[in-house]
């Protein structure tokens, strides 16, 4: 068993890379080199291999491949005494050794016009009975060997994976008679089916030379406790090359300490095979450190394997790596991004995100603009996966740009962001949003002395109205001086309500002040000329 902590010391990163991303074999075991028609006749590395020959020549080469072939058949069945099908899988599916005959006997026999083809690959054939063990020269010679080996193709293994039994326990085929079927029947014992017990013992030959043994039975009885029906998860079986159960009891193990009762366990395996079964439960274990690194909690990581979807553990880790490259990409902050995986690992997870340069060629935007979207709805994700179209973001009008900056400037001044109150604020404001400040510091020192002298000494208010009413200093000179001195007339002639506010008089446009202040009094437009022109004279001589 594993605990938490050592969990947290997996390098998640290495891990992941070998496990989930294109891995093909076990670390503790070699992969098999037999496939359902014998050895892979293909070079390991296509790409760099292939050569372009005329179609004569691909008809010439083909004729002596099955000439050779039929050379090879014949030396193992009427000269080396093997069975017929034995002979045969042999002379079809050793193209690497087939190929080195051919190159040796062209060579030797002149090229393409040697009459006797078959005769000389049966000699090169013969060459290498000199490398063969002096007291079994034959196959058939070795009697338990082929007779544990009918009993592996009897029981239903295929020949093709008795090559992996015979690398990995080479013991088994030493065995006495009657030995191995009573090793192969103790695991029907178990109340495994047969066609289980085949995929089994092709994973796991070492079972059969008692390796392993006690933490296979470990995991029987682990299964039989949580309910489960290995029968049901023989489908997810098949085509697995490697089976280690350590693992996998390490995978329940953690299950069990992060929470979930033994029934739980049972349904989330039972839901989803491949937390289990895929890689042996070491997909399972990285995505479960990938998790720790980025802040999940032991509750959250329970609920991505409650809820976890339908896709490969191997792929949903992949993704997961690759969200975290794109939202570092479009330069998200990282505790935004901790954040992100916190509250949506399972969006994340199922995501197979395309890469940040052709998003925003695609989109035509900034990275900025990218991850703001994301932030704002993470689930914009889904659009921006690989496979599916993405339509071109509309440019935001200069109206549009202007406004977003003088909500910044206002959010600097202590406005709640998007409340009545900065919306009526925003309504007021003038001028460009880059160049937006406060309208007193955009005046000179000479300025606001001449308005305070007009206050105070001119029109006879006190400094500290400025305290109650700022906005007094945002006008110009002329025009706070005609209003107030009409303010301080109608004022004078008991024309202006208690309630009315210096603001009231001065953020009205000319007409609707006129209207709503001087013509209700039977004076007022009389004195109001008087004061205009005073103000136009003075301005004049000035």
């Amino acid at each position: 068993m594993i605990s938490l902590q050592r969990l947290e010391k997996l390098h998640i990163f290495t891990l992941v890379s070998r496990l989930c991303i294109g891995s093909r074999s076990s670390p503790t075991s070699s992969k098999s080199c037999f496939y359902a028609n014998g050895q892979r006749p293909i070079s390991q590395f296509p790409r760099f291999s292939t050569f372009q020959v005329d179609s004569h020549e691909k008809r010439h080469l083909r004729a002596r491949r099955e000439e050779a072939q039929a050379a090879f058949l014949d030396y193992f069945y009427e000269t080396r005494n093997l069975p017929f099908l034995d002979a045969e899988n042999l002379s079809r599916n050793s193209p690497n050794f087939l190929d080195r005959l051919l190159k040796a006997a062209l060579i030797d026999g002149g090229g393409e016009n040697d009459c006797d083809f078959r005769r000389l690959v049966t000699r090169y054939v013969s060459d290498y009975v000199s490398f063969l063990p002096r007291v079994s020269v034959s196959l058939s010679d070795d009697e338990l060997l082929l007779h544990n080996y009918y009993v592996l193709c009897n029981y239903g293994i295929e020949k093709s994976r008795i090559g992996k039994i015979y690398m990995e326990a080479k013991e088994v085929f030493s065995y006495d008679d009657g030995v191995l079927q009573l090793k192969i029947k103790s695991f029907e014992n178990w109340g495994l089916r047969q066609s289980l017990v085949v995929e089994i013992i092709s994973c796991s030959p070492h079972l059969l030379i008692g390796g392993d043994n006690q933490e296979f039975h470990d995991f029987l009885e682990e299964i039989e406790k949580l309910g489960l029906d290995l029968g049901r998860l023989e489908k997810h079986v098949r085509g697995c090359d490697y089976f280690d159960w350590k693992c996998m009891l390490e995978v329940m193990c953690l299950l069990g300490e992060l929470g979930l009762r033994d029934e739980q366990i049972g349904q989330v395996i039972k839901s989803h095979p491949g937390l289990l079964l895929e890689c042996s439960g070491r997909c399972t274990l990285c995505l479960f450190g990938l998790l720790l690194k980025f802040g999940t909690t032991p509750s959250g990581a329970q609920a991505v394997f409650h809820h976890f979807p339908r896709v490969s553990v191997a792929g949903f880790t992949r993704n997961l790596l690759r969200s975290y490259q794109f939202l570092a990409g479009i330069n998200m902050p990282f505790r935004d991004i901790v954040r992100m995986f916190s509250l949506y690992p399972l969006l994340l997870g199922t995501c197979q995100l395309k890469k940040v340069g052709s998003l925003v060629h695609l989109l035509n935007s900034r990275v900025s603009r990218i991850c703001k979207m994301v932030e704002e709805d993470p689930y914009v994700l889904r659009k921006l996966i690989c496979g599916v179209r993405v339509e071109r973001l509309q440019q935001p009008s200069q109206a549009a740009r202007g406004r977003r900056v003088k909500a910044r400037f206002l959010e600097t001044l202590g406005f709640v962001e998007k409340s009545c109150e900065m919306e009526r604020i925003l309504r007021m404001l003038m001028g460009k949003g880059e160049e937006l400040q406060e309208r007193v510091l955009n005046m000179s020192k000479d300025v606001i002395e001449r308005k305070i002298d007009v206050l105070v000494r001119e029109l006879g208010y006190p400094v500290s109205v400025l305290l109650t009413h700022p906005i007094l200093l945002t006008y110009t000179t002329k025009r706070l001086k005609l209003r107030l001195l009409m303010h301080k007339w109608l004022k004078d002639e008991g024309s202006v309500k208690a309630e009315s506010s210096l603001r009231s008089f001065l953020k009205y446009p000319e007409e609707r002040f006129v209207r709503c202040h001087v013509n209700p009094h039977p004076g007022g437009t009389l004195v109001w000329e008087r004061l205009k022109k005073k103000m136009d004279s003075s301005s004049e001589m000035a």
